[in-house]
């Protein structure tokens, strides 16, 4: 007999997690909207239909789209209408008879990211695909809406623009082809020069380094970096050479020896060119500390991916 394989878990908690296939995130305003007082907007009957008093009218649809691994991210966007398709909408929205014919066009109201402003306004058509959900956005009426809808997204390009806990590990680019992988279940943002990836128990922040002195091997520039670092046992660093004449280096401290309620972890990695990445991990219980290795073996330097995966 064949058994379900588990729920994704996440990696701050231990969790259950969504299906990993199927990524949900939600907008909660129109982007118009976003800065308007509460007492300008009002719903239609259902929170999905809204009203904002000097701005215009919006249904609240689902925008799937295919990412690569065989992963669909579907977002809980905005579409844009008249008022009399928002009347139209309200009127048959509680009708278990009539809803699932419900048919929505407008315009998307949200810029969602990576494309920004270039899907922001797009002419698109929703339908009814489960009367038990919102309508989706299933036709695009320009090329730009058709491609968005149609074609399979870079995974990993999509997934890092959005800052909410994901259920799955995310490659995130941190500028002059260095990235690092964000894990499942911590939130992103970018603050005081560096990403940052938190959760309840951990946190990671990830800063780019470029060396000022020209041709320094890039051994000098790594002791360079690590001084003024605490003096640690031997058994709690440690440096490996990588391929092309770089060098990584990690060194980690217990509550111990910090005072500090949390384990850390410290560790650079360095390239001959002098373009370095510097990265902190601080969890709260010690079996993390493979979790924190883990994230610093990920950051690596590499090519920019492209945007589509085809």
């Amino acid at each position: 007999m064949s058994t379900a394989p588990p729920p994704a878990s996440c990696s701050c908690c231990g969790d259950a997690l969504a299906d990993e296939r199927r990524i949900d995130i939600r907008f909660g305003l129109p982007d118009a909207a976003l800065g308007t007082p509460e007492e300008a907007r009002r719903t239609a009957g259902a929170d999905a239909l809204l009203k904002v008093d000097g701005v215009g009218s919006f249904v609240r649809c689902l925008l799937p789209l295919k990412l690569s691994g065989d992963t669909e991210l579907v977002l809980g966007t905005w579409l844009e209408v008249d008022e009399e398709t928002l009347r139209r909408t309200a009127s048959v929205w509680h009708d278990e008879a009539a809803y699932p014919g419900l048919v929505v066009r407008g315009r998307l109201a949200n810029a969602v990211e990576p494309w920004g402003g270039e899907v922001l306004g797009l002419e698109m058509t929703a339908r009814i695909a489960d009367p038990g959900e919102l309508p989706y956005l299933v036709e695009g009426h320009e090329p730009t809406a058709v491609g968005l809808l149609g074609d399979v997204w870079g995974r990993d390009h999509v997934l890092e623009r959005f800052p909410t806990p994901l259920p799955v590990a995310v490659r995130t680019d941190l500028g002059d082809g260095w990235s690092v992988e964000r894990s499942a279940g911590l939130s992103a943002r970018f603050a005081d020069g560096a990403d940052q990836f938190a959760g309840p128990d951990r946190s990671v922040a990830v800063a780019l380094f470029q060396d000022d002195r020209a041709g320094r091997a890039a051994e000098d520039f790594l002791a360079a970096l690590l001084d003024g670092a605490p003096e640690v046992p031997e058994s709690r660093r440690h440096t490996e050479h990588l391929p092309g004449g770089g060098v990584r280096h990690a060194f980690w401290c217990t509550p111990e020896d910090t005072g500090r309620g949390r384990h850390e972890l410290t560790a650079y990695a360095v390239e001959p060119d002098g373009s370095a990445a510097g990265l902190y991990c601080s969890h709260a219980e010690p079996e993390a500390h493979t979790w924190a290795g883990h994230v610093w073996r990920s950051l690596r330097r590499h090519e920019a991916a492209p945007a589509s995966a085809g």
